[in-house]
């Protein structure tokens, strides 16, 4: 981004942005590099970019797989592993993994890289003010002290979030979401459906931190036992390992699933269980759109590569079953950040220290 539009978007002076911009250049965050072209009169304005040497760890730990990458300032994603399950992890394979992982990246990047944490994305219930997993019931993790755990492991601070409310943040700041005040989320894993709701510009959070378990509305004509104890929530009745089975498959990468689903298409079977669990998910909508009146709904997960085998099906069901003046002007989107969005997200947590008090980084870290 060029000073001149730095300028513009933060409404300061001119002055003003060259001092903080210098500033940050003087603490080792931003460099600044002079435009290749410049057409048009007058001075050029340097453009500003994140240093590539500061990044942070990322983590999204789920049922057939943990994530991990590392991750810049502005998003970036320098690196992404992504390592299997044959079997349901335990918290202590799961930071066995993560803690060698980083050991590796370490290894790999150069004496000026800066890791200065790591953030977490978990489909569960964490308590927000320690980073402590109450329940992760497809992982069947309960009452785990994660965030000291893996604090301990890797030696760089560490936060842990409700992986939903995670991605909710990354496609409000990076993605789908970007500039809309009133946007709801809801992501569709392989541990099932979170979701997080942004209301007049604040990422709501509830009570103990666990809002937007939107997977757990139930659904008319659901009956199946769900993790959480209830019947008929929503995410046994739109879940992927329903559609691993309509497809045969035992597991899919989430970035593979569009060109699965696109093969498999003109399978009749196949087709029945897609138009099924799209009519569900209509149904679940119109009720977020009363509770929220958003502007705007991001479906991202296995829900995105769902949404897009039948975009003007979605939208006409969700426009039947929901209340026709709630409903006028909300539209449905895919989430853009596709399989970045638990990692982006992680790492836009554990960056916010830095983004709150750069200086001190400079001092301490830097």
């Amino acid at each position: 981004m060029s000073r001149a539009e730095l300028t513009r978007q933060t409404g300061l002076n001119r002055s003003t942005v060259g001092v903080l911009v210098a500033e940050l250049g003087d603490f080792g965050l931003v460099r600044e590099v002079a435009p290749a072209e410049h057409a048009a009169r007058g001075r050029p304005s340097p453009h500003v970019y994140p240093r590539t040497d500061v990044s942070v760890l990322a983590v999204n730990p789920d049922l057939d797989a943990v994530t991990i990458g590392l991750v810049g300032l502005g998003g970036t994603l320098h690196h992404r592993v992504r390592h299997e399950w044959k079997h349901q992890p335990t918290v202590a394979e799961t930071v066995e993994v993560v803690a060698q992982t980083f050991r590796a990246l370490r290894e790999e990047m150069g004496p000026d890289n800066v890791v200065l944490g790591a953030g977490v994305a978990v489909p569960g219930l964490v308590r927000s003010e320690d980073s402590f997993v109450v329940r992760a019931p497809h992982l069947d993790w309960t009452d785990v002290p994660l965030g000291s755990l893996l604090t301990e492991a890797l030696g760089v601070p560490v936060v842990i979030r409700n992986d939903a409310r995670v991605a909710t943040i990354a496609e409000s700041v990076f993605g789908a979401g970007r500039g809309v005040q009133d946007v709801v989320y809801i992501n569709g894993s392989p541990s099932g459906i979170g979701g997080g709701a942004v209301v007049d510009g604040i990422t709501l959070r509830g009570h103990k931190g666990f809002g937007g378990e939107l997977g757990h509305t139930v659904v008319a004509g659901g009956r199946d036992q769900c993790h959480c104890g209830r019947r008929g929530c929503l995410e046994t009745e739109v879940s992927l390992s329903r559609l691993l089975v309509a497809l045969g498959r035992e597991s899919v990468d989430l970035v593979d699933l569009d060109d699965e689903l696109a093969r498999a298409g003109a399978d009749p079977t196949i087709r029945v269980e897609i138009q099924r669990q799209l009519g569900v998910l209509a149904g679940t909508i119109g009720n977020i759109v009363s509770i929220f009146n958003p502007e705007l709904v991001v479906l991202a997960g296995f829900l995105g590569s769902l949404y897009a085998t039948a975009p003007a099906l979605l939208d006409a069901a969700v426009a039947k079953d929901s209340f026709a003046q709630i409903w006028e002007g909300t539209r449905i989107e895919r989430a853009q950040l596709g399989g970045r969005v638990h990692l982006v997200g992680a790492a836009e947590l554990a960056f916010l220290p830095l983004l709150r008090d750069p200086a001190s980084f400079e001092r301490d870290a830097l």
